[in-house]
């Protein structure tokens, strides 16, 4: 790949990590918050931007990364994203602890909590199917199938959390990161279903 195309698509995902933590980080609604609240606060928007980084790592799109060193950022990625979920989680529990009960039980008023908390079991799920996977417990084709099945949890869940919260993420900076991770993850399952049919053809 040409160094100038790398050097954009590099930039591209820079701007995109980097907007939705400056804009949360500047928000005017935390002026008068908690230094506990700010950090479970830039912690769930840390997760979200974890979450784009994974269907990239994953399908091999960042130029200048083998498909294996790829990967092995995926898993790394992943535990830092389960690292960034326990913070937020944690964080909103000292803030609230009453919100994050109704929450965890599902009978919050507020739909992107209930949405958060879905996402939030999806990622422990994982967790628990790669560290199972890492055993030997569990076979290639059930781990497949059940990586992406909550990958696509995850990631309707905290798009949905995200797109229904008024909080300190700026509404454009939410959208366009929304749709990054939308289309990646969708860019993602689309190549490795296609790669999967090629090897059933050849096999």
């Amino acid at each position: 790949m040409p160094a100038p195309r790398a050097i954009l698509i590099w930039a591209a995902l820079a701007t995109a990590i980097a907007l939705p933590l400056i804009v949360a980080a500047s928000s005017p609604l935390l002026e008068w918050r908690d230094p506990v609240y700010i950090v479970a606060g830039l912690a769930g928007v840390t997760g979200m931007v974890l979450i784009l980084l994974q269907p990239l790592l994953a399908g091999g799109y960042m130029p200048g990364l083998r498909m294996q060193r790829g990967r092995s950022l995926h898993r790394w990625v992943g535990a830092l994203l389960l690292v960034s979920v326990i913070v937020h989680v944690a964080g909103l529990w000292l803030t609230s602890p009453p919100d994050v009960i109704d929450a965890l039980l599902l009978v919050s008023p507020t739909p992107f909590s209930i949405w958060g908390v879905i996402s939030m079991w999806a990622i422990f799920a994982t967790a628990l199917l790669a560290l199972l996977r890492s055993r030997r417990s569990l076979g290639p084709r059930a781990w497949r199938l059940g990586h992406s099945a909550l990958a696509l949890i995850i990631v309707v869940g905290t798009v949905l959390h995200a797109l229904l919260i008024q909080g300190t993420m700026g509404q454009v900076s939410k959208i366009i990161l929304s749709v990054l991770v939308v289309a990646a993850t969708l860019k993602a399952f689309a190549d490795l279903r296609a790669w999967a049919l090629l090897r059933r053809r050849k096999g």
